[in-house]
């Protein structure tokens, strides 16, 4: 039997769990500025950098649990946590290091989406 490599490249998508389609485009598209691809009445589609985040209310009980946490990275961390903010997200903390290598720091700060997910901006800052 010849062993091949499956080649994977990217993740294509990434599936967030709502229970309000309309909240949740309200959010993802307007308090995080991603834009809409597509919607109908139980999923829609917004575009982070080239990923597809699919807001989907779940089909089927093993779809219906707490997503995955999404980093989305931003290139100033404090003026997009405060911007997060104002625009009404519930924060979890402030913006904090988590890492450091090689000269770069790496922050990370907490927020909700309507639905309860736990999700998070990070930022590299290169020091010197």
């Amino acid at each position: 039997m010849i062993e091949t490599s499956l080649q994977i490249e990217r993740i294509y998508q990434v599936s967030i769990p709502v229970q309000d389609i309309e909240k949740a485009v309200t959010f993802y598209n307007e308090t995080l500025e991603l834009p809409l691809l597509f919607k109908q009445s139980n999923m829609a589609i917004v575009l982070c950098g080239g990923m597809q985040l699919l807001l989907s209310v779940p089909e089927s009980p093993e779809f219906n649990h707490p997503s995955s946490t999404v980093y989305f990275y931003v290139p100033d961390i404090e003026a997009a946590w405060s911007k997060l903010g104002a625009r009404g997200a519930e924060l979890r903390g402030k913006p904090h290091k988590v890492a450091e290598m090689n000269g770069v720091q790496t922050w990370m700060a907490f927020f909700y989406d309507p639905e309860g997910n736990l999700h998070a901006l990070t930022s590299e800052i290169r020091q010197g």
